[in-house]
């Protein structure tokens, strides 16, 4: 397996940086972890861009995965509905309320 740090700015200013980061793994067969404790800020184009690389790489059969998501990388990707896609998504899910009836 290989591991990647995700740098602390995933800003729309930093995009460039980050796919420079990520190209070389992009067809590399083996698993790929990025590890996102460290990130602090993010921007739509960064969590997009994130999105399109695990997507890519998922259709060539490849596996990576986002360990140690930050609360702020989480919480962006959970307001693009991309939490679950990334696999950041640690948040409970919101209780079905009771109303007495059964499914």
């Amino acid at each position: 397996m290989t591991h990647l740090t995700l740098q602390t700015d995933l800003g729309i200013e930093r995009v460039a940086e980050l796919q420079a980061a990520l190209q070389p793994h992009l067809e590399a067969d083996a698993p790929l972890e990025l590890a996102g404790d460290r990130v602090e800020r993010v921007h739509a184009a960064g969590l997009q861009l994130l999105h399109a690389f695990v997507r890519d790489r998922a259709a060539r059969g490849q596996r990576t995965t986002i360990t140690q998501a930050s609360p702020t990388l989480a919480a962006a990707a959970r307001q693009l509905a991309l939490a679950v896609s990334l696999g950041v998504d640690d948040a409970p899910a919101d209780p079905i309320p009771s109303n007495g009836a059964t499914a």
